[in-house]
């Protein structure tokens, strides 16, 4: 039995080119999007297809992949040229890994087998016209505000920010919670990525569902398959019972996916299933269970790099890429410093009975000039620190760490390496700084630190792979990160 078709919202009606040969298909797909409530035009052919499409403006394009004249393919590449943001879905009774891949390469939406199950594909016809519609509806970048004008924080839920890089974020989290497509979450470690995926859910029509998290970088592959799926009495050692995993527990709800790029491959295929067919079984049983869920997922890595790099499947890169919220790294977006250090401020202070804390404003243009790579959380990890320490009521410079107090202010002039001659004519290096003088030992510091904090960024991490990028020996690295609390 298929799983029952979510509610979604649509934009009616739509206008939809439907394309195939075969006349039962066609006459069969019109009937229902008719019934649907939107207007459809029907083509036999390749050729009649793109004459439809240099006519007028679609919103969606159904298309069988093999024809007599041409194929869907080329009817979709036809109609990108045409109209760039149309989306596509592809049909074929000749499915296979590689037919699905060049459709979606060639721009298509989504890819469908035939035979379907009209349930699932009315669901993908929904989201493929939700999509469209939230394309439409996105703001310009010039058309969003930059907070209000008491100057008070503008929140999503428990996100804060009033710059425009987090408004374009709240803005497109409203207009994606109400549908029940597939979201992918991006941004560097302590952007706020779970806090993103549990604003959408909050403002969803699963709000009254559960929200159930997992970060699949945290458990080996047989223990992910586990607690994901669940698993039958007896399935293992130790299976003493029926156990209901996360995708069951989360029915009818949204299960939040962190850290997607560290999935092993056999994980990656058995999601995919779940994404193509919202079916699953759990570990040693044989029934099929549906899978009325709806899936957020998150990564600090880039996955477009990990599928040219054969790390990260490109069929699932699609299915989950539908609609991408990417989040500022906190150095992006430096207007917000002030608004979340003076809430975590306050918090703590609550938190640890100390009211009337407040931020001097030496100690906030200190934060001001920190490069943050620990982003947002290592923020509310240095005012915590700040307000647990700090004696008085006043959290001033010397109340934060060393390597923030003594970042070089942003009106000093660059620090730059000039070679020129010494006196005896022999080539040397002479170094050009401010004439007022600096602590050399104090910049020395706060440059290897924020070097060490680079590579372990790019590093995703991974301390050894951030020491052979500093050409540093992984023991060497290991004592400076700790050295910088890294």
């Amino acid at each position: 039995m298929a799983a029952p078709a979510p509610q979604v919202l649509t934009p009616t009606p739509s206008r939809i080119l439907v394309v195939d040969d075969e006349r039962s298909m066609r006459e069969f797909l019109a009937i229902m999007l008719t019934h649907e409530g939107h207007e459809v035009v029907a083509a036999a052919n390749g050729a009649q297809a793109i004459a439809a499409l240099r006519q007028r403006p679609f919103d969606l394009l159904i298309s069988d992949i093999r024809m007599p004249d041409c194929s869907g393919i080329d009817v979709l590449r036809e109609a990108k040229g045409l109209q760039p943001d149309l989306p596509g879905i592809l049909m074929t009774a000749f499915s296979s890994t590689q037919t699905a891949i060049e459709a979606l390469r060639s721009g298509a939406l989504d890819y469908v087998s035939k035979p379907f199950d009209i349930d699932e594909m009315k669901r993908v016809i929904a989201q493929a016209l939700e999509r469209r519609h939230l394309r439409d509806l996105a703001p310009a970048p010039g058309d969003v505000a930059t907070g209000a004008d008491d100057g008070r924080p503008h929140a999503c839920d428990s996100m804060i920010g009033r710059g425009p890089a987090m408004q374009r974020v709240f803005a497109l989290i409203e207009a994606i919670a109400g549908t029940s497509s597939t979201v992918l979450v991006t941004g560097e470690s302590g952007t706020g990525k779970e806090m993103a995926a549990r604003a959408i859910h909050r403002l969803s029509q699963r709000a009254e569902r559960p929200f159930v998290a997992m970060n699949c970088g945290a458990l080996t592959e047989t223990l992910l398959e586990s607690e994901l799926f669940g698993h039958e009495k007896g399935a293992f050692t130790g299976a003493m019972h029926t156990t209901r995993g996360l995708i069951e527990q989360a029915d009818k709800g949204t299960i939040f996916l962190d850290e997607l790029g560290e999935m092993s491959p056999l994980m990656q295929v058995k999601l995919l299933r779940v994404l193509q067919e919202r079916r699953f079984r759990r570990v040693g049983g044989h029934e099929e269970l549906a899978a009325d869920i709806r899936i957020i997922a998150a990564t600090n890595r880039d996955l477009s790099k990990m599928v040219a790099e054969g790390t990260f499947r490109e069929d699932l890169y699609y299915r989950v890429n539908v609609i991408p919220v990417a989040l500022p790294a906190l150095r992006e977006r430096r207007e917000d410093i002030p608004v979340l250090a003076r809430h975590f401020v306050q918090r703590f202070a609550r938190e640890m009975r100390r009211p009337g804390a407040e931020l001097s404003a030496d100690a906030l243009e200190a934060l001001l000039r920190h490069a943050w790579p620990g982003n947002i959380r290592e923020l509310e990890n240095v005012i915590e620190r700040a307000v647990a320490l700090e004696p008085s009521a006043s959290i001033t410079l010397a109340s934060l760490p060393d390597h923030i107090q003594h970042v070089a202010p942003a009106s000093a002039p660059p620090m730059t390496l000039v070679a020129g001659p010494t006196p005896t004519g022999s080539s040397s290096t002479a170094t050009a700084f401010p004439a007022q003088g600096f602590d050399l030992e104090r910049h020395v510091q706060d440059i290897e630190r924020e070097y060490l904090a680079e590579a372990l960024r790019r590093a995703d991490g991974v301390k050894m792979r951030a020491a052979e990028l500093l050409g540093m020996s992984f023991r060497s690295f290991r004592y400076y990160a700790k050295k910088y609390n890294l």
